[in-house]
């Protein structure tokens, strides 16, 4: 279950509201232009599904996406506790930074939080499992993946070479809650 969290940009124990509702999700960040849907897989997906199985139960919202979104290609990363990688990829994505393309991705299992610096707001989405959420190009956000990640998710792209990081330097991320899933 998605769950979104709106705090100053400067008092980052001090939410402003929040809410579990997922019609509510939406529409606040629609308002913040952020795009979130819920995505019914149409399949069963049980932990661990390989990526062609993955592809063939998303394959309608996938062709959707991709044609309104511009999206070329899409990849499938997954992290779990026993990652050889799991501390540096949480490093790597806990960092403020921007893309100059939308990063969209949908949780085909698990979850983490994605903090998106909009404004003079921090907006933490909590994603889950049939969760699908576009950060728009060039917002600042970092994503949490938690001490002991465990996920799976599509992650969409119109560049060729995939996820790319413009970092901020901005040391925002340290200074809010971690994701306890």
């Amino acid at each position: 279950m998605a769950r979104l969290t709106i705090y100053p940009d400067d008092a980052p124990h001090a939410p402003e509201r929040s809410t579990a509702d997922h019609a509510t999700v939406a529409a606040w960040l629609a308002e913040a232009g952020v795009a979130f849907e819920r995505w019914d897989a149409g399949a069963d997906l049980p932990a661990g599904s390989d990526a062609g199985t993955v592809r063939t139960a998303c394959a309608g919202p996938i062709a959707a996406l991709m044609e309104r979104s511009g999206y070329h290609s899409m990849d499938i990363v997954g992290i779990t506790p026993d990652s050889a990688n799991a501390a540096e990829m949480r490093a790597r994505f806990l960092a403020e930074h921007t893309h100059d393309e939308d990063e969209a991705r949908y949780f085909v299992e698990g979850g983490a939080c994605f903090f998106l610096h909009i404004g003079t707001r921090v907006y933490a989405v909590e994603c889950t499992r049939g969760d699908m959420l576009s950060v728009p190009a060039l917002t600042p956000h970092w994503l949490d993946i938690g001490a002991r990640p465990h996920f799976t998710a599509m992650r969409f792209f119109t560049r060729a070479d995939g996820w790319v990081a413009a970092y901020t330097g901005s040391p925002i991320a340290r200074s809010f809650p971690e994701y306890c899933p």
